[in-house]
């Protein structure tokens, strides 16, 4: 009786031990390279725009300081 206690408490502890693991899952450390990608796409984008639309922006915002200051 003694020894089917000990095997039962010794099956329990593993299977509690890898439920407990399954339930966790892997451990996640962040989604580096996904955020490394996101960032190099969105300075691409923004250095893409100011090449084609620089000119109009600077137009744009001194449109906009003028009409703020007035004539």
């Amino acid at each position: 009786m003694n020894r089917f206690i000990t095997r039962q408490t010794r099956a329990r502890a593993a299977l509690t031990s890898a439920m407990a693991r399954r339930i966790a899952g892997p451990r996640d450390r962040g989604d580096v390279p996904g955020w490394v990608l996101i960032t190099i796409m969105t300075a691409g984008l923004v250095t893409a725009l100011w090449a084609i639309a620089g000119p109009q922006f600077g137009q744009l915002f001194s449109d906009a300081i003028s009409d703020v200051k007035g004539p």
